[in-house]
């Protein structure tokens, strides 16, 4: 498998506190990859190392082959590289629709009105509410906002960090469902959750970060049939 996105011995910290020791980390082409481990493990640190948001202090980030350890977020961004972080992190006072349009403010401006009945087809509540301020809506809603502001740029993988955090259990169904039909249209997916059962069973591949290392890479089934694993780093 060819790897799409390739991280290499990467580690990165917040000044003198390093939080990633050595990670490597692949996903492929149309590869849903499950990133799990418990809170502090370093998860949120990768993402947003990976995204250019944290400065890398050693190892590599390759995105369909082109280095991007260094690279402004803005050039992350531009190549397809798009994170959906964790809290949603929308724009309250802003329309439905402005937010949206953000999302195109780096990539897929050409196409912004294509991409915005792509939205709008997949998530027809973000249509009705168009017009409607974001901090307004529901948390369900503002879910599928930042998602949908996300795909406004024309991703061609897509991290999604914590999609299913505060949601009920409804909602949880609809938004796994949507990560799955997402893939299935084409999208590669680095996804980053607590909810382990339902992150395993749309996964590909899976990997368990605990203390900023990797202690676990491989398929969902070898996870989960290990009573030690299961025990030491999912609490099942």
């Amino acid at each position: 498998m060819s790897a799409l996105l390739d991280i290499r011995g990467l580690r990165a910290g917040y000044g003198r506190v390093e939080v990633l020791r050595g990670v490597d980390l692949q996903v492929g082409e149309r590869e849903i990859v499950a990133l799990l481990g418990s809170n502090g493990a370093g998860k949120s640190t990768l993402n947003n190392t990976v995204s250019g948001l944290v400065p890398a202090s050693a190892g590599s980030v390759r995105f369909d082959g082109r280095d991007l350890t260094r690279a402004h977020y803005r050039e992350v961004v531009r190549r397809g590289l798009i994170q959906v972080p964790e809290g949603r992190r929308i724009f309250p006072n802003l329309s439905v629709l402005e937010n949206l349009e953000l999302g195109s403010f780096t990539r897929g401006r050409e196409r912004r009105a294509a991409n915005l009945e792509r939205v709008f087809a997949t998530f027809p509540r973000l249509r009705e509410r168009r017009d409607q301020r974001a901090g307004t809506m529901s948390g369900g809603e503002q879910q599928m906002l930042a998602i949908g502001r996300g795909l406004m740029a024309e991703p061609r993988l897509l991290i999604l960090d914590e999609p299913s955090l505060g949601l009920s259990p409804l909602l949880v169904e609809e938004m796994f469902a949507l990560i799955r039909r997402l893939h299935d249209e084409g999208l590669a997916v680095l996804l980053v959750e607590q909810n382990v059962g339902q992150s395993l069973a749309i996964a590909d591949r899976a990997y368990v970060l605990e203390n900023g290392a990797v202690r676990f890479a491989g398929l969902p089934q070898d996870l989960l049939a290990s009573p030690e694993l299961r025990q030491a780093y999912l609490g099942l």
